[in-house]
């Protein structure tokens, strides 16, 4: 999820001879950004309740910190550049670890929002800084396909690790803790940083897109406040309009502005491609549904059926598992010999099957018999696809964009990922609210009525959701059109699309 700059002549002569023990901090580091997504969600019950946040705002707890990641990616990809890549991850790190103790210590649910939102903009740092420690760490063509693999593996298995991690520091510590795990980590990833990793000064010629960063980041911001208001004031509410028509309008400024910035953000080239701009937008779509399948799944565990947090983490592991193999040994395996598109409409497809075993969900469902199935094929699903968008949208890509390129998959993710989890837990809390008023009748059956219209909420959500992911499958077959590669994607490819 980075900025790469693998054509630059600035990489250090010479075999780095700690260079495998640098993987190990870089990968650390990285583990850390993708654990504390899945680690955070399944506190977010336990958040909920310790800090009052009603059902409308609590989807902020995820969409502040892709808000803010993907909204800064790709400018914290150019600060990686301008000041270096190893100070731009010390600082990255240091940032990660202030906001995981502000967040682990916060009183109300505004300072949990906030520091949330600062660790996705460290992250934003973190992160492209990471990849490309990487790239000039290995310099050998070889080594470099095996540190990815190593990288891959260990930023995949994050999301398997954080629900784990995220049900037993819950249980048996405090929801508080799955924020302040990620401090140890950060002060031994410093260490390692200041003793194995070398990288030479930044450039000073490199220019930031301030005002690109505000709008885009401004628009992305109002679009998801917007959505989120609509809960509690209505889609037709002056307020709503107001946050969706300005969001909307400062995107339309931050295209017109990148046409001529001197140094813009995302060069549009990029995204005038048919096939890359086909990938960017079935990532975010496919995206959508995969976040709020996350969010409500891991209410309907614990609050609805009575799961415990450990329980929680370990429901979730078939996804997980589902999503690696998918990318990894059917993808992988078939993209050099049939087109993208091929493989990403099943994937899809595949998907969207998933979620129609959760939108019959009722409040004593059985987890082997209707959950399991849709966690499988939403997790087959969404492996068949990640792995082609991801090498179809950085093929072939002049060598000055390839890190560009890369950060605009990754925050076609994240905004996918803020914007979906804000519109389903809007669908959600507003088709709940109308459910239990309409059946509720007898203040005798007040508790069941209440578990039902939760359930019936998250039904509701999910049939939109499945009805995103048919459209991303729509998407993907009409616009990627790219042929298969000629050759195996690269090594990267793998291990960027499953983390």
């Amino acid at each position: 999820m980075s900025v790469t700059r693998t054509g630059e002549p600035d990489a250090p002569v010479g075999p780095d001879p700690h260079r495998w023990w640098a993987l190990v901090v870089i990968a650390l580091a990285q583990l850390m950004v993708v654990l504390d997504a899945t680690i955070v969600n399944i506190a977010l019950p336990s958040a909920q309740r310790a800090l009052g946040m009603s059902d409308g705002n609590r989807q902020w707890v995820i969409t502040a910190y892709t808000l803010a990641f993907g909204g800064l990616l790709l400018l914290g990809g150019r600060i990686a550049d301008l000041v270096g890549r190893k100070r731009t991850f010390v600082i990255g790190l240091i940032g990660f670890a202030v906001a995981s103790g502000l967040g682990g210590a916060a009183t109300t649910s505004g300072m949990l929002f906030g520091a949330r939102a600062l660790q996705g903009a460290f992250a934003a740092l973190l992160a492209p800084s990471a990849l490309s420690l990487l790239t000039t760490t290995f310099t050998d063509p070889k080594e470099r396909g095996k540190a990815f693999g190593i990288y891959g593996a260990l930023a995949g298995s994050g999301a398997a690790i954080g629900f784990i991690v995220g049900g037993l520091l819950t249980e048996y510590l405090n929801w508080r803790w799955c924020l302040y795990v990620n401090i140890p980590i950060a002060v031994i990833a410093v260490f390692g940083a200041f003793g194995l990793l070398r990288d030479r000064p930044g450039h000073r010629n490199v220019r930031l897109d301030v005002p690109g960063a505000v709008l885009g980041c401004g628009g992305l911001v109002a679009i998801v406040y917007g959505v989120s208001e609509a809960e509690s004031h209505g889609w037709s509410d002056p307020l709503v309009l107001g946050l969706l028509a300005g969001g909307a309008a400062l995107l339309v400024v931050f295209v017109w502005w990148q046409n001529r910035a001197p140094s813009p953000l995302l060069p549009l080239h990029i995204v005038k491609d048919r096939n890359r701009a086909g990938c960017f937008l079935t990532m975010g779509l496919a995206v959508i549904g995969m976040f709020g399948v996350f969010l409500f799944m891991t209410y309907y565990l614990q609050v609805v059926l009575g799961y415990s947090p450990v329980k929680t983490g370990l429901a979730f592991l078939p996804l997980t598992v589902a999503i690696i193999i998918g990318s990894t040994q059917i993808s992988a395996r078939l993209l050099p010999h049939v087109a993208p598109r091929v493989l990403m409409v099943p994937g899809m497809i595949l998907a969207a099957g998933g979620m129609l075993f959760f939108t019959q969900l009722t409040v004593n469902s059985d987890y082997a018999g209707e959950l399991l199935p849709g966690l499988l094929l939403l997790g087959l699903g969404m492996g068949l696809t990640f792995m082609p968008v991801f090498a179809t949208a950085t093929a072939g890509v002049a060598p000055q964009d390839a890190g560009v390129t890369s950060a605009t998959v990754n925050t076609s993710q994240q905004v996918g990922g803020s914007i979906g989890t804000a519109l389903l837990n809007t669908i959600a809390t507003t088709s709940s609210a109308a459910y239990i008023t309409a059946h509720l009748r007898d203040p005798a059956q007040k508790a069941l009525v209440v578990r039902e219209g939760t359930v019936h909420g998250y039904t509701v959500a999910i049939w939109w959701a499945a009805g995103i992911m048919l459209l991303a499958g729509l998407v993907a077959g009409l616009m990627v059109t790219a042929r298969p590669p000629r050759h195996a994607p690269a090594d990267a490819a793998v291990p960027e699309s499953v983390a």
